[in-house]
């Protein structure tokens, strides 16, 4: 989904607001408040462009698991020296344990089934150590997605200006997501349409 927008991913959601350092430390004073384990080693599962990892390198030794190779491509440029895997989050085994499991920004919601809902919280507890916390942000639920809605987000910097336009509708359990993604830089423009189906 991401191999055209993985570059301009983190402008657009900095236009929108995320604050992802808030977000670091909300998660690590969640954690540590329940985490029994003695270590520091955390794996963020979807972690994208590696910005939540970032900010919790502060506190752990951080690893990152990514579908994307282009989301993990933009990551090995931010959090450089951090192993980054990639695999997909309902089927990995990186033969190693950690302190803490993350799993953050909603990924969550792109496994599309409950069964690959299972497989993935099954391979991240696998992935955890006596006393170790997995922290998973939920999806929307039903009630929040509505019937679908619209948005925009644009980005009006001095070397990129970027539009994301969405659309978004529910069929059954399902919210369908269509962006459109208008970039234009010093080296030209592109328009992307992308599809998303998430549970």
């Amino acid at each position: 989904m991401y191999q055209e927008s993985a570059t301009v991913y983190d402008a657009l959601y900095r236009a929108a607001g995320k604050d992802y350092a808030a977000e670091a430390a909300e998660v690590r004073a969640r954690v540590e408040a329940r985490k029994r384990s003695p270590g520091t080693a955390l794996l963020d599962v979807g972690c994208g462009t590696g910005a939540h990892l970032e900010h919790l390198a502060r506190w752990y030794a951080v690893e990152g698991l990514n579908l994307s190779p282009e989301m993990l491509a933009v990551a090995r440029e931010r959090c450089l020296g951090v192993p980054l895997h990639q695999a997909d989050m309902t089927d990995f085994a990186l033969g190693t344990r950690f302190d803490v499991v993350v799993s953050l920004f909603s990924s969550i919601g792109y496994v599309r089934t409950v069964q690959a809902l299972h497989r993935a919280v099954r391979a991240m507890a696998d992935h955890l150590l006596p006393g170790g916390v997995l922290a998973i942000e939920p999806w929307l639920t039903p009630e929040e997605c509505g019937s679908g809605g619209t948005g925009i987000v644009c980005v009006d910097a001095p070397a990129l200006k970027a539009a994301r336009v969405h659309s978004n509708t529910v069929e059954g359990r399902l919210l369908v997501m269509n962006w459109h993604l208008l970039v234009s830089t010093p080296a030209g423009g592109v328009p992307v349409a992308l599809r998303h189906r998430a549970p």
